[in-house]
């Protein structure tokens, strides 16, 4: 076991974490059940720049918010997503305020089969900024191996 991690990082296929995270992501906007803009983009490789060997480690990260509705429906999709997620494998770490001045909703939860992670803030916009709810869903790291053609 890693002294850093907590957990020893699997050697795997970065395109096989991609896929599973784009999955989750998908899976995370329809336990939300809210019809409204979706940032575009996937996830993306990142490196774990930290260490002696930087490159090493790398992690997939799927960054995306929703967007377009007023704070109602954002308010019923953040108690949707909560009560959801056990049905869905995910195991919910915390579920109240940010340590924003603003006092956000989270919800931090792990995804029990993957150990992927869930980042849902629901912003109000009381700063002026259109009310959102911004998601990240990430892989735990992993050692991207060899893949035939890339």
């Amino acid at each position: 076991m890693s002294d850093d991690f907590g957990y020893e990082p699997r050697v795997r296929p970065a395109g096989e974490v991609k896929a599973e995270v784009a999955a989750l992501s998908s899976a995370v906007l329809d336990m939300v059940r809210i019809k409204g803009r979706v940032t575009a983009g996937g996830p993306m490789e990142l490196p774990w720049d930290e260490g002696a060997d930087p490159d090493r480690f790398h992690t997939i990260t799927h960054l995306w918010s929703l967007y377009g509705v007023d704070n109602d429906v954002l308010e019923r999709g953040m108690a949707a997503l909560a009560d959801r997620l056990p049905e869905r494998g995910w195991t919910v770490a915390k579920n109240g305020p940010d340590s924003s001045r603003n006092s956000n909703q989270e919800i931090l939860a792990v995804h029990m089969a993957t150990r992927a992670q869930l980042e849902a803030t629901w912003m109000k916009g009381l700063d002026g900024h259109e009310p959102l709810i911004t998601f990240n869903v990430h892989s735990r790291l992993f050692i991207p191996a060899e893949e035939p053609g890339l």
